[in-house]
């Protein structure tokens, strides 16, 4: 791709099925160096990943010839893959299905990667639904509550 330029910076927000706490603590450096390696491994840039015990922020330095379905797509199977190889969790681990996906500008890197980096904090004062709205309102994307988690029954 001589002669293109780009600056895409993406955020994705996707939550564990059924939005179970099943991401123990003990496991996400591992977790997050490897995601890492995906994200390498797909030509673009890891800037911040961060898991909860429930969903992943994960932000990324795009490419113009990367699709960011496949991109998605790719990183939760093999996530899922790796998860239930190393039997983490009781059963068998799966991501939801659906993502958000929030653009920035370059002059967002800092704030949006202290944001990802500071999960921990951040959800003491805001549960993920309530983080997931409030993102969703800001970019002003079109949504039904009703489609937006899939909880456990009972």
């Amino acid at each position: 791709m001589a002669n293109t330029y780009s600056q895409i910076y993406l955020h994705f927000v996707f939550a564990v099925k059924h939005r179970q706490n099943l991401i123990n603590r003990e496991h996400k450096e591992e977790l997050h160096k490897y995601i890492t390696s995906l994200v390498q491994a797909r030509n673009a840039k890891m800037l911040a990943v961060h898991c909860m015990p429930d969903h992943l922020h994960l932000f990324v330095g795009f490419r113009p010839d990367i699709h960011i379905s496949n991109f998605v797509r790719d990183i939760k199977s093999k996530t899922n893959q790796f998860i239930n190889t190393k039997k983490w969790v009781r059963g068998k681990f799966n991501w939801q299905e659906g993502y958000g996906v929030f653009s920035y500008s370059h002059s967002h890197i800092d704030n949006v990667v202290k944001y990802v980096l500071n999960q921990e904090d951040h959800h003491r004062k805001v549960t993920f639904q309530e983080e997931y709205r409030e993102f969703l309102e800001k970019f002003e994307v079109p949504y039904e509550s009703r489609f937006i988690f899939e909880f456990i029954e009972g």
